[in-house]
């Protein structure tokens, strides 16, 4: 993407879960709770090598220094 959409800065996902359980009529079921993934390095084009900075994989973010592990619902790296 030429420009992404950040939040803070940093790029994110994020994740809702559905349930398709029919096409004909269509029939889904969303699920009440999505998840959030932050970066935790600010997006920019001059470091392209950045991992953290250009994903927002949990298992290589938390391992930057930048990673927030918080259980609260919408704070940290990771919300939901």
């Amino acid at each position: 993407l030429d420009r992404p959409f950040l939040l803070d800065g940093l790029k994110s996902d994020i994740r809702i879960y559905v349930l398709v359980t029919s096409w004909h009529p269509l029939t889904v079921y969303q699920y009440g709770e999505g998840l959030a993934r932050f970066a935790t390095e600010p997006y920019t084009l001059d470091d392209i090598q950045g991992r953290c900075a250009h994903l927002t994989n949990y298992s290589l973010n938390k391992l930057s220094a930048g990673f927030v592990n918080d259980d609260s619902e919408a704070s940290g790296s990771k919300w939901s």
